[in-house]
């Protein structure tokens, strides 16, 4: 059984200046998500055709990962152009036509800004390469040989190798945290600042509602160029990444200042909203200090929960326990997956090693203190999709397989129609395979089923538009067993209790004693009782 047991309330909408604060984010993967021309690769149009049932979703806003002008070495992270929209998802025409329908239906756009590195196709890289005389030289991070012509440090990439590249024209090795193909830009210097500012600029005057920072805590790196220290303890190591303690190739405290520039530019456009992606082993400080006062980002988030292999009462705790609510301390956002990690439901067992259903982290991320992404299709229930070795795409999943889940598994097209060819997605050929167990769950499916994964979905954000306490109040956790989440969400004279069980067997729950459900996943088992997996959220009796 999944249901909500009253009709959420009407409250009021929070202040413009804070539309951001609590709301939930739905994230598109453009190429996956919707194709309008057929030719087997989503595009801008294919979203704004799909936007009213984002909006039936009841989201605040959207967050769209990159459709500029690019090489696709990494599927768009990789910007020859912050300025243009590469043909392959359209013209900055259809952009303007999204953005126009979004913000009739109410919904907010946050554009996908890629600042720690370019494509090695950028024009500022090209003119940067071809010699120490030009204006544009020191806008990447170039580095003589050590005397054996070896690397300048020990800097390995996320992408496995080392972090630096030969380049014959500079004769000069440069940095890439990432791919070859996405040279790291030299983000102390103030004229890649001002250039980066008037990027964003750019899409303000558009009219964008806001930016997510891609890898922001990678922008800067030790002018020094120390090498990295071993990382210590015995944690799985897949990559050469992992052997290090990233203290010198990112995470600098000069990104402070970067992250004060943007702000100010973007509350000079009014309401908009800057989040961060900070992933790492200093993750949840970062967090903090970027968001903290009113002069940084407006929110960060981090891999805490998206790099999770399970769901366990200590790590939920720990993670938000993080965030007291003092005065002065910013405000965290949270995500369960995304285009760069394994999807939740394929990730994600409980305690006993059963694997948890969508509907029990659906209703934990829609009951945390924070903004929330829901990655397109979570809200369908996707798991993650298995595709052979011959079908993979991503460099990061070819390179790391199979000992890695990778991200093509997350990055299938979206399912809309079941019976349709390539399940409603396109009339072509998709650049990833559709699976028959995501064709099972498409759209039009869980559409006429009140009882899917969907429908339910669309109950739980409208129980958190209604309520002041899990849109914005505090959390306080509950003790309870190891295999139980429990906390209390309050705001005045508002105060819900959350309990969800981990577990593949029913629960007592003495915590619910006095008080009335209003979401309820599971068979009622009693007035003080969880059915297994199942989830309640409260009020006072």
């Amino acid at each position: 059984m999944i249901a909500i047991e009253q009709d959420p309330v009407s409250v009021p909408a929070p202040e413009a200046a804070d539309w951001w604060r609590g709301a939930v984010i739905y994230q598109i993967y453009p190429r996956s998500f919707a194709d309008s021309n057929g030719d087997g690769i989503g595009d801008l149009p294919g979203i704004t055709a799909r936007l009213d049932y984002i909006a039936s979703l009841g989201v605040d806003a959207v967050w769209i990962s990159p459709f500029f002008v690019s090489p696709m070495h990494d599927y768009g992270y990789d910007v020859a152009d912050y300025r243009d929209v590469d043909p392959q998802f359209g013209t900055l025409a259809d952009f303007d036509a999204l953005l126009a329908k979004a913000h009739a239906l109410g919904l907010k756009i946050l554009v996908d800004l890629v600042f720690a590195h370019t494509s090695h196709l950028h024009p500022w890289f090209v003119a940067s390469r071809s010699g120490a005389e030009d204006p544009k030289a020191d806008w990447y991070v170039w580095a003589e040989p050590k005397p054996d012509g070896s690397p300048p440090n020990n800097w390995q990439s996320v992408f496995s190798g080392p972090s630096w590249t030969w380049d014959a024209q500079r004769k000069r090795y440069y940095l890439h945290n990432f791919l070859p193909q996405q040279p790291q830009l030299n983000v102390h210097n103030p004229e890649v600042q001002d250039a980066l500012l008037d990027v964003m600029r750019f899409w303000l005057e558009r009219g964008v509602d806001g930016f997510r920072l891609d890898a922001i805590n990678f922008a800067m790196h030790n002018p020094e160029l120390t090498d990295n220290p071993p990382a210590p303890g015995h944690h799985p190591r897949t990559r050469p990444f992992d052997h290090q303690s990233h203290v010198h190739n990112q995470s600098q405290p000069e990104i402070i200042g970067f992250l004060q520039r943007l702000r100010g530019l973007a509350d000079s456009f009014g309401a908009r909203f800057l989040v961060g992606e900070i992933g790492g082993e200093w993750s949840a400080q970062e967090m903090k200090s970027y968001t903290s006062g009113d002069a940084h980002l407006h929110s960060a988030y981090s891999f805490a929960f998206l790099s999770a292999p399970k769901l366990a009462s200590d790590h939920v705790r720990r993670t938000l326990g993080e965030w007291s609510g003092e005065p002065g301390e910013g405000w965290p956002s949270w995500a369960f997956s995304n285009h760069d990690a394994p999807r939740v439901i394929s990730r994600w067992v409980g305690p006993d090693g059963a694997p948890l259903p969508a509907s029990l982290g659906l209703a934990l991320l829609i009951a945390l203190r924070g903004n929330l992404f829901l990655y397109q299709g979570e809200e369908l229930g996707l798991p993650q999709a298995e595709l052979p070795f011959e079908a993979l795409r991503d460099p990061e999943a070819i390179a790391n397989w199979p000992d890695t889940m990778g991200r093509d598994g997350a990055r299938t097209p979206m399912p809309w129609d079941h019976a349709a060819a390539e399940a409603g997605f396109t009339t072509g050929q998709p650049w990833l395979p559709i699976v028959a167990e995501h064709r099972a769950l498409a759209v039009d499916v869980q559409e006429a089923d009140h009882g899917s994964t969907l429908h339910f979905a669309r109950q739980l954000i409208a129980l958190r538009r209604s309520s002041l306490a899990l849109r914005v109040g505090a959390l306080a956790f509950l003790e309870t067993e190891p295999h139980l989440i429990g906390f209390d969400r309050s705001i005045g004279d508002e105060r819900l209790r959350c309990l969800f069980n981990l577990a593949s067997r029913s629960t007592d729950a003495p915590q619910l004693e006095g008080w009335t459900p209003i979401m309820r996943i599971g068979p009622d088992t009693g007035p003080q009782s969880i059915g297994a997996f199942g989830a309640i959220i409260a009020e006072r009796a």
